[in-house]
């Protein structure tokens, strides 16, 4: 497989459109938001834009494509009227995610604030359950994303990820996996700017998620230090991981393929750039 590399895109215009401005800065695979990622409620996607999208994408080789939920969306919050809200908007994901025709589904878990972890989990499972009822499909799969932390934040620990995927994927027809963050690794503690962390880390993925089940790497930079718990990227090469780590994952033979979107600043072709560095550093083979 070729090296699969993209990054999160503006949805402004038209979805073709998107497609064709992600490939255009030499990206071959892209994220996106299916709409507002700060509001609760979104019409249903445009059909023939959908179909005008799976055109590009086949002419242009843009594969995988990832949407980004909503980031108001919180499975397990404590809050009846937040988390009913939530589970609507999710639902709302995926419903415009089986249109539009993408392979993944990127998720946070949302926040355990005033709950012990176990009763958030439970909360996020039932969540889940709820929101993908009566939802099947063979071609998207839904991505637990682990997170940096930051205040009450569940998934900064790969054990909270995989009881919410072993709690609710028996009652789920759509498959679950995962998407790691190296900005969020590296801010919860992960140690994948030295050799040795990266090995121990990768481990510890395969050991309690599997690597097979995770498909899709926000490769992202981090502002700040190592273990802050502090969600803030940087573009590749400018923050706290280094250019020498990220050389490591890139090549690392388990991830080959795996699909690398970034999520770093836009501003002044950063995007571009990243993806050049990215690109500079990998090797054959």
């Amino acid at each position: 497989m070729s090296f699969r590399l993209g990054f999160h895109a503006s949805s402004a215009g038209t979805l073709e459109k998107t497609a064709e401005f992600v490939a255009g800065l030499g990206g071959n695979t892209f994220q996106i938001f299916s709409s507002s990622p700060r509001m609760w409620h979104a019409p249903p996607p445009d059909r023939t834009q959908a179909l005008l999208l799976e055109r590009a994408r086949t002419k242009l080789d843009l594969f995988p494509l990832v949407i980004h939920a909503n980031y108001l969306i919180n499975l397990c919050s404590a809050d009846s009227g937040i988390r009913a809200k939530s589970i609507s908007a999710f639902r709302g994901e995926i419903e415009r995610a089986l249109v539009i025709g993408a392979e993944y589904l990127v998720v946070h878990p949302g926040s355990s604030k005033d709950l012990a972890i176990e009763d958030a989990i439970k909360l996020g499972v039932e969540g889940l359950i709820e929101a993908a009822k009566d939802k099947a499909s063979n071609r998207l799969k839904i991505l637990l994303e682990n997170t940096a932390g930051q205040g009450a934040a569940v998934g900064c620990k790969l054990e909270e990820l995989a009881a919410l995927k072993q709690g609710s994927q028996d009652n789920v027809a759509i498959p679950i996996g995962y998407c790691l963050d190296t900005c969020h690794l590296f801010a919860a503690g992960f140690p994948i700017h030295e050799a040795d962390g990266l090995a121990a880390t990768l481990a510890h993925v395969e050991q309690l998620l599997g690597l097979e089940n995770v498909p899709v790497i926000h490769t992202n930079d981090s502002k700040p230090a190592f273990g802050s718990r502090v969600d803030r990227h940087d573009n590749i090469g400018k923050g706290q991981i280094t250019i020498e780590a990220f050389d490591r994952i890139i090549n690392e033979p388990r991830l080959r393929d795996k699909a690398f979107i970034l999520e770093t600043p836009s501003e002044d072709g950063g995007h571009a750039r990243d993806m050049a560095a990215l690109r500079n550093l990998r090797r054959p083979g």
